[in-house]
């Protein structure tokens, strides 16, 4: 049977759940079955999901709530969902107890290291100063914008095959410290992590670029990372 993975969504003016489509597609073209998931603050209903999907893609989105990670705001954080921020902990935190697979993609990358124990940058460009390559880029969505270089024989090089390849990019949050059990395994050029994977886990990575965005262009690194998110689901 083919694995359920449930698709985290954003909440967009109060009103409307929301996740782009590309997510969707990048799932059901590896393999699985898509369920979009509503942002509940019910600790048991949050608990039932987790007990019913195989797997979680945890998607991109507005920044993350600097309170998870022991700080406070600073001017350029951006627009943030509590709702959301706490529904995606308490998931996230019981699939790793379930020691269930999770693929995050940028904000998603971000919220799973949060979860874990790890803290992030809050804008890289205020508080890492020049020198910083452009990490939201202007050109469209399906363009790769920088390169990445991957650790040898880490989990990312296992699925894409190679230590250096292009991503596209959209954030100005980063990940500053991983928890205990976690290796970074991806740095652009200019330091800014990437990528990490969990040592403890069958499957739990986060990248901190858009591959649903490139996958339907058939770019086959990105493609391969959600179908090793399926096959984790079926082992």
């Amino acid at each position: 049977m083919k694995p359920i993975i449930g698709i985290t969504s954003n909440i967009r003016e109060e009103k409307l759940l929301t996740t782009g489509i590309s997510n969707v597609r990048a799932i059901e073209r590896a393999g699985g079955v898509p369920v979009v998931l509503p942002n509940l603050t019910d600790e048991q209903a949050v608990m039932r999901i987790a007990g019913i999907v195989d797997g979680l893609l945890v998607t991109g989105g507005g920044d993350i709530d600097p309170s998870f990670f022991g700080e406070e705001p600073l001017p350029a954080l951006g627009e943030v969902c509590p709702e959301r921020d706490l529904f995606e902990r308490m998931l996230i935190n019981r699939l790793l107890e379930l020691d269930k697979p999770m693929l995050g993609i940028c904000r998603g990358c971000q919220m799973i290291n949060v979860s874990a124990g790890g803290s992030l940058y809050q804008d890289i460009y205020s508080q890492l100063g020049n020198g910083l390559l452009q990490h939201t880029q202007k050109a469209p969505r399906s363009h790769t914008s920088h390169w990445v270089e991957a650790t040898d024989s880490s989990l990312l090089h296992r699925i894409v095959g190679e230590t250096r390849f292009k991503v596209n990019t959209f954030h100005h949050q980063a990940i500053r410290t991983v928890p205990e059990g976690f290796n970074i395994c991806g740095y652009a050029s200019d330091g800014i992590v990437e990528a990490f994977e969990s040592q403890r886990h069958r499957f739990v990575l986060g990248v901190q670029w858009h591959p649903e965005n490139l996958a339907g262009r058939d770019d086959v690194y990105s493609l391969q990372l959600f179908r090793a998110l399926v096959q984790a689901c079926t082992n």
